[in-house]
């Protein structure tokens, strides 16, 4: 089996339609996919709806936390997405996404970049506005020469000259209200240092001790001493492995299913979940 754990649509910041998705890991021959939009589950439906035969979805989203200041994404799957505790959440942390976002592209401005709230939303169309909707308008103008470069120091990372907080949720009430949801967590790209601060190895025992499911471990912003690092620190911690492409269709170079999750480790994060079930495909063939 073929498993890819960390995808995003159009419904936050990817490029793909959530039909087009779905489509698209058929066609990469997946045999499971995570659908896992920024602190939302608006293209659920459209995902299932679309799903080919043969193809599994797996429901999730990609939670916004941050800790002692630094920014960190809870994976959460399987959760029920009407909980209401989780669902009020979730949209505190969407609703933010806009003020901030005009605040990034004011700091823009001062620095003598060029962009406008206009170009933002046009390339934001009906998803829910992030950073890398902004670097896609710097690439647009040639201030980057793509979207991964915009952050950095100089423009988007955390702490970057442009960068603009937003609400975000403490990881371990998100642990716990994925928990209460029938869901499973997962710590997404824990060592991804090129986009900013990381949390601290302590910090992630915490978080384990505190109901934290795994880690994902093989991810392209992770080199291979890193992984190897990483998956010893699971290993200490009794915490599961993951892999995914963190896939956003054109927006990042990154095909799906570059890197995948062990089919015994999805097997145990669908026997930890309650909130939902997986879904198989039972559409008509991939379209060649």
């Amino acid at each position: 089996m073929r498993i890819d754990l960390h995808t995003h649509s159009s419904a936050s910041d990817g490029t793909d339609t959530p039909a087009e998705l779905v489509r698209n890991a058929a066609a990469a021959g997946l045999d499971v996919v995570a659908l896992t939009d920024h602190d939302s589950t608006r293209g659920h439906a459209g995902a299932l709806a679309a799903l080919p035969a043969g193809l599994t979805l797996v429901t999730g989203a990609e939670l916004s936390c941050r800790i002692d200041g630094v920014g960190m994404h809870m994976l959460a799957y399987l959760f029920d997405p009407a909980e209401p505790a989780l669902l009020a959440e979730r949209e505190l942390v969407r609703d933010d996404r806009v003020p901030r976002a005009r605040a990034m592209i004011g700091k823009l401005r001062d620095l003598g970049v060029p962009i406008t709230w206009e170009q933002v939303a046009r390339i934001v169309g009906d998803a829910s506005v992030g950073r890398p909707h902004i670097a896609s308008a710097l690439v647009e103008l040639g201030v980057v020469p793509s979207v991964s470069d915009a952050f950095t120091a100089d423009w988007l990372a955390d702490g970057g000259r442009a960068y603009a907080e937003k609400h975000e949720s403490d990881p371990f009430e998100a642990i716990r209200l994925v928990k209460e949801a029938g869901g499973v967590t997962v710590f997404a790209h824990p060592a991804a240092v090129k986009r900013g601060r990381t949390v601290p190895e302590d910090v992630i025992g915490r978080l384990a001790a505190a109901g934290l499911d795994g880690i994902e471990v093989d991810h392209m912003d992770h080199d291979p001493a890193t992984r190897d690092a990483l998956r010893s620190l699971a290993g200490d911690l009794g915490l599961l492995v993951t892999g995914s492409s963190d896939y956003h269709g054109s927006r990042k170079e990154i095909a799906l299913g570059a890197n995948t999750t062990d089919p015994e480790v999805y097997a145990e994060i669908v026997r930890r979940a309650t909130g939902a079930f997986p879904v198989p495909g039972t559409g008509g063939p991939v379209p060649a």
